[in-house]
């Protein structure tokens, strides 16, 4: 399998698409010639975005329930049929108070980011496996490296999500599997997962959409597993 150097005719699904950075992602890649499906909880914003970015295909889905992930993928699959990339911006910051603080209403929040990430993934997998430049990326933050008393509900599901991330990195690479009793190499599929770090998403949102975009045009080998941080312009 061969490998496009450009979005242009891909098919992305943005999950949590009506944030922000959700618009601004879903306008680059619309820009860039890809077919967008923006996914999001409320149907009222959901509509907004449609009226906003004229070209979108709009999904309603709590991406935190398996049952309406898989009725989302067959409903996609049904609609525009396979995709080639997702991009996960489900998500939200909740913290302070130190470890004593750190309570489990705000962990069951924002576990659900996580929780998101997992039932997509697995629902779009075989879509992205065997795409010839599937990608797959997050974003997390710097805090996975440096995490404070007052992140640390904030800290440890962004450190669940980049290990996940690393286990998807793996499923892409090229490697010796069992079949039939036999190892046998997988014909590399052109396919990437990527995290995206950020001290604050606010003001990043057209970098994350320009830096999406270039996820198509850059080597899938060398691409899969990275962790990319998006800062401020100097």
């Amino acid at each position: 399998m061969t490998e496009s150097s450009d979005v242009q005719g891909r098919t992305v699904l943005i999950a949590g698409a009506t944030s922000d950075s959700g618009r601004a992602v879903a306008s680059a890649l619309l820009g860039a010639g890809a077919r967008v499906v923006a996914v999001g909880s409320d149907q009222g914003r959901l509509e907004a975005l449609e009226a906003e970015i004229p070209g979108v295909i709009v999904e309603q889905a709590d991406l935190a329930d398996e049952d309406h992930v898989l009725e989302l993928a067959m409903r996609v699959h049904g609609r525009v049929g396979d995709i080639d990339g997702v991009i996960h911006l489900v998500g939200g910051w909740r913290g302070g108070g130190g470890i004593s603080g750190q309570t489990e209403e705000d962990y069951r929040v924002l576990e659900r980011s996580f929780t998101a990430l997992r039932h997509v993934s697995r629902a779009f997998w075989g879509d992205l496996v065997t795409s010839t430049a599937g990608r797959i990326a997050i974003v997390s933050s710097v805090m996975v490296e440096s995490p404070t008393a007052g992140s640390a509900n904030y800290a440890a599901v962004k450190a669940a999500s980049e290990s996940w991330m690393r286990s998807l990195a793996h499923g892409f690479a090229p490697r010796p599997v069992d079949e039939a009793g036999a190892l046998q190499e997988r014909e590399p599929g052109g396919g990437a997962a990527v995290v995206f770090r950020v001290k604050s998403l606010a003001g990043l949102e057209e970098r994350l959409a320009a830096s999406v975009v270039d996820l198509w045009r850059a080597d899938a080998a060398e691409l899969n597993g990275s962790v990319v941080e998006l800062v401020e312009p100097a």
